[in-house]
């Protein structure tokens, strides 16, 4: 039997997920990096100047998560509570890694 393992890593190399579905890894793999455009882009422009690296991750992260929910937010629709944030991506099977440091 063969078995694959995916693994995403932040720009750190820092494992934060491990999968055996492709779809959830290459899911995750985008969250990140828009978490990390996000985080680049409020640093540059000096938003939350004094926010902690990891709490600016923790919510550039839930950011990229729930990007069509705050897309209709800032097109000024209203948002379904309780709807799934990631409609067309599919949740990954196991917890993603919580980067420590």
């Amino acid at each position: 039997m063969i078995e694959i393992e995916y693994i995403v890593r932040d720009r750190r190399g820092v494992e934060r997920l491990r999968t055996a579905d492709k779809k959830a890894a290459e899911a995750y793999d985008r969250i990140l990096e828009n978490a990390e455009r996000l985080a680049d882009w409020l640093r540059a422009g000096s938003v939350l100047p004094s926010l902690p690296d990891d709490e600016l991750e923790t919510l550039t992260v839930h950011l990229a998560r729930h990007a069509r929910e705050v897309e209709l937010i800032l097109k000024g629709k209203p948002v379904e509570s309780g709807a799934d944030p990631v409609v067309s991506e599919p949740a990954p099977r196991v917890t993603p890694i919580k980067a420590t440091g």
